[in-house]
């Protein structure tokens, strides 16, 4: 019987009896592990967040009452029964479903999400609204217990029990969040009764309690008819209490009869509630339970042995980086690394494995990261901090007040930089080199392949000041690897190719696309020039004005918002310095990215070599030497700037 495919609403569900849950359960496993397989995504939450999700939408009247998610990891469950099911082989695919919750997507997805440790503070801010405007319904926030890791997490919570509303915050503990969950909070929660002081006090009441005459083996009953008591006593749900809650657990959380009747009785009371799940990441997909980390997030994979379906030989970034900076390690002893609960995700867990002294996993706490490490720097050791470019927006004004400011020598590693693909618009890493070369006294720059990558490295942990080094999710160029990393002079480009009608100076992951460009351009008569920047902070003025010199036309290439990026800089050297050309940039335009694909995101984005060759042509103003169809109303705008020439007719028009 497929139950799964005659659920188009939650009030479908509720049509259901509750001995019907445990098969839409199970097919919702299925279903799941089924379209992850084949798209890739965020298996393990999920599959351990399905008899909390069943029980929610069961019990509670969504969309009235609010369910508001943390991160979306575990919400693949909550989407497959509001009306998604049909849909659900599009997930985060090119125009698909969302990997994450999306307001626009359904009117349950309350609350968007793609970070953790939000919802608390959004739930608390509809039961304000919902008391303002006087209204009864239920909101409750979903939480994980890798996101207590997190310092809004806690905000919220410290807020929410001051203000005593009625609110529901669901625990959802399962002791990952990527990776194995760090931190005082995480050990605390799992002590699950299974510490010393619990296990003694148990053994010594029960023999104190048999050796009183005649009532002591009553007693002992019920002492045990009272354990749940005792656990609140020294349990996990003390700090909870204190901050303002009614701590309700631990409970499991694959029960469905224990997880019905604890929310159906909580759903009748008001007030600040916390319930504790304890739950299995991975929970129904052996591989997924056995290798937690490796399949909250995962590509695609063979159902029935977990391995992935496309194994490539070709190193990563990442792994290049965290190989060189292990080496790195072994001549400097003041080299430390610094991760956001992502030792995987970064490649540091290759840095711990050789030098477990010096590395240090802070939890989803970027702000902590930062300043923990500025810090480190003050005594003078050598702090790298390798976080996607997406989280380090958390740590932003750290970044100002505590690094910056201070001119404190962190080096700064921002792996997924540009677009990351299928995690969409809350993942793709489009504003580091907008929002880091605003900052003083900040060096910012990008390397166009493993080797620049090393070299950066080096260059970085020589400077006397912060420094950041972004660089792309994937595969790396397949570039010669020098035997010795030797740094660059800072703010130093270099010049790839000459050419004569027009110069492209393109940064980081878009310096291989320009070369593609101009191979493409030499076909039709067209030649052009490759400036690799390397850093957007500070620019190469000297080469750039040299160029400038040489040819009118100029594009600047960059996977990057246009605003305040690579390209404005260009314009600002330019205007400054009094110098008239024409400029074309290129980049991502001034709209959030939806999910898909790299490769078809950059395409769409005209952001491939020979969509970069188009929008050339079309700048040079020559009609009919290039094969590419553009769209009637492509996805990018781009923009052609004039330094110093008031007046001066746009050129691509």
């Amino acid at each position: 019987m497929n139950l799964l495919g005659q659920i188009l609403s939650p009030s479908d569900l509720r049509k259901l009896s509750p001995e019907q849950l445990p098969l839409v359960a199970e097919e919702i496993r299925e279903r799941i592990i089924q379209v992850v397989s084949q798209n890739g995504g965020h298996l393990g939450a999920g599959l351990g967040a399905v008899e909390i999700t069943l029980a929610l939408h069961y019990l509670f009247n969504t969309p009235e009452d609010r369910i508001v998610w943390d991160v979306g990891h575990q919400a693949y469950p909550h989407k497959l029964l509001t009306g998604r099911n049909g849909l659900f082989p599009t997930l985060r695919q090119y125009q698909g479903l969302s990997g994450f919750p999306k307001r626009d997507e359904s009117p349950y997805d309350t609350f968007g999400a793609g970070h953790a440790g939000t919802a608390i503070s959004a739930a608390l801010g509809m039961v304000e609204a919902r008391d303002q405007k006087g209204l009864k319904h239920k909101v409750i926030a979903v939480v994980g217990d890798g996101a207590l890791t997190s310092g809004i997490a806690l905000e919220g919570l410290n807020h929410a029990g001051a203000l005593r509303k009625d609110m529901l915050v669901i625990l959802n503990d399962n002791e990952m969040s990527i990776s194995k969950n760090v931190g005082a909070i995480s050990a605390y929660l799992n002590r699950l009764m299974t510490g010393k002081m619990y296990t003694a006090l148990k053994k010594e009441t029960e023999h104190i309690l048999k050796n009183i005459p005649k009532i002591g083996e009553p007693m002992v009953k019920f002492a045990k008819m009272a354990e749940e008591g005792v656990k609140g006593l020294i349990g996990p749900g003390i700090i909870f209490e204190e901050l303002g809650f009614h701590y309700v657990g631990p409970i499991d959380g694959h029960r469905l009869d224990h997880v019905l009747l604890t929310l159906e009785n909580i759903k009748q009371l008001s007030g600040p509630f916390l319930v504790h799940f304890i739950t299995k990441k991975g929970k129904g997909y052996p591989p997924a339970e056995k290798d937690q980390a490796a399949f909250h997030g995962t590509s695609a994979f063979h159902i029935e042995t977990g391995e992935p379906k496309k194994k490539s030989l070709t190193p990563t970034y990442t792994k290049v980086f965290a190989e060189t900076l292990t080496q790195l390690a072994r001549e400097d002893s003041r080299i430390v690394a610094i991760t956001a609960a992502m030792p995987e995700g970064t490649g540091l867990h290759r840095f711990q494995k050789e030098h477990p002294g010096r590395f240090y996993d802070t939890g989803i706490a970027e702000q902590h990261a930062v300043t923990f490490a500025g810090g480190l720097a003050t005594e003078g050791m050598k702090p790298v901090v390798a976080i996607y470019s997406t989280f380090l927006q958390r740590g932003y004004d750290q970044i100002i007040h505590d690094i910056a400011i201070q001119n404190l020598p962190v080096l700064f590693c921002l792996d997924r930089a540009g677009l990351v693909g299928e995690d969409g618009a809350t993942h793709h890493g489009v504003f580091d080199l907008s929002y880091l070369s605003s900052v003083p006294q900040m060096v910012v720059m990008a390397p166009r392949d493993e080797n620049e990558l090393r070299r950066m490295m080096k260059t970085g942990l020589m400077w006397e000041g912060p420094a950041a080094l972004r660089y792309p999710r994937g595969e790396v160029a397949g570039v010669k690897i020098d035997d010795e990393i030797l740094s660059i002079p800072v703010g130093k480009g270099e010049a790839l190719k000459e050419g004569v009608d027009v110069y492209i100076l393109a940064i980081g992951s878009m310096v291989q696309e320009a070369l593609g460009a101009r191979e493409e351009l030499t076909k039709r008569g067209i030649s052009a020039g490759v400036f690799d920047a390397r850093f957007v902070k500070p620019l190469d003025r000297p080469a750039i004005l040299e160029i400038a010199g040489k040819t009118p036309f100029l594009v600047t290439i960059e996977e990057n918002v246009l605003a305040g990026g690579f390209g404005s800089k260009v314009l600002e050297l330019l205007q400054d310095e009094g110098r008239m050309a024409r400029v074309l940039r290129l980049g991502v335009p001034d709209y959030f990215i939806e999910q898909g694909a790299q490769k078809l995101l950059r395409e769409s984005l005209g952001l491939n070599a020979r969509s970069i060759a188009a929008s050339i042509e079309k700048f040079l103003g020559k009609k009919n030497l290039c094969e590419v169809k553009l769209s009637e109303k492509p996805a990018i705008e781009t923009g052609v700037q004039t330094a110093n020439l008031p007046g001066v007719t746009d050129p691509g028009k």
